[in-house]
């Protein structure tokens, strides 16, 4: 019983350590996505972690301290918990399994598109306009599009277009390339005589305080951000949603040999 006991202590002090990366990807997805002035799903992951933070220290002290209900409440909270990560990451694969981005020839950036991105994503940006003005009006204050125009390495054309641009300051912070503008500077722009028949050619304005920010290129650009975060947020969580389901069936295993050995302990 003692031996099953220190072996459920340990895997709940492992499970304690795990649950700190699924923290610290909430945390710093909620962070980074300041710079993108979104709030999509900012805060669950880090929710969750803390949660099975929680669930995790009360298995410990069910385990060190033979308390059998902490550690019946652990288990039961633990699967929930796994399987609600678990569910949170099929999500996330789905949602940001497409790509608006597409290549442009004799450039060094993408452009984006929102066609690519799945319906979720799209409907983010695009169901409700308040939501979007809010972004807009963020972003236009930021320094997404400032940062580059200031920046003095691009003497010409050529250095422009041969720079590795952001998602948003491709999207946001110059017309699409389809459109035909000749390049004055990063954020200005002269309209060709007959621009593409494309919508956003017309949305944009050398106004520094409007450029692209209605373009559908800016959408799609800002969910392109996020889908960047979310793939590398989701590294993490793989990992220790796999560590954690390891844990998880150690510590069922040690619990169900701790029952055992109580019963016929009983019966001896």
């Amino acid at each position: 019983m003692a031996v099953s006991n220190n072996i459920t202590a340990c895997v709940t002090l492992l499970t304690l350590i795990c649950a700190v990366p699924v923290i610290a990807s909430g945390i710093w997805f909620a962070s980074a996505q300041g710079d993108e002035c979104a709030r999509l799903a900012r805060w669950p992951v880090a929710i969750l972690g803390g949660l099975l933070l929680l669930t995790a220290l009360a298995g410990f002290v069910g385990a060190y301290w033979n308390r059998r209900s902490l550690l019946a409440f652990y288990l039961f909270s633990m699967a929930a918990l796994v399987v609600l990560l678990i569910a949170l990451l099929v999500f996330a694969f789905a949602v940001t399994r497409g790509s608006g981005a597409y290549p442009v020839l004799g450039r060094a950036y993408d452009d984006y598109r929102l066609d690519g991105f799945s319906m979720w994503l799209r409907g983010y940006v695009s169901d409700d306009p308040g939501r979007w003005e809010k972004i807009k009006g963020c972003l236009a204050v930021s320094n997404t599009c400032k940062k580059l125009a200031r920046q003095g390495a691009f003497v010409n054309a050529e250095q422009f277009y041969q720079s590795h641009l952001s998602p948003l300051q491709s999207g946001c912070c110059k017309p699409p390339s389809v459109c035909g503008f000749s390049y004055v500077s990063p954020t200005v722009w002269t309209a060709p005589a007959r621009p593409a028949a494309d919508p956003d050619c017309g949305l944009w304005s050398n106004d520094q305080g409007q450029l692209c920010y209605e373009c559908e290129s800016c959408k799609a650009g800002l969910l392109e951000a996020l889908r960047d975060q979310w793939h590398k947020a989701n590294i993490a969580l793989v990992v220790a949603t796999v560590c954690l389901v390891i844990l998880y069936l150690i510590g069922c295993s040690a619990y169900k040999n701790a029952q055992a050995a109580a019963f016929f302990r009983h019966y001896k």
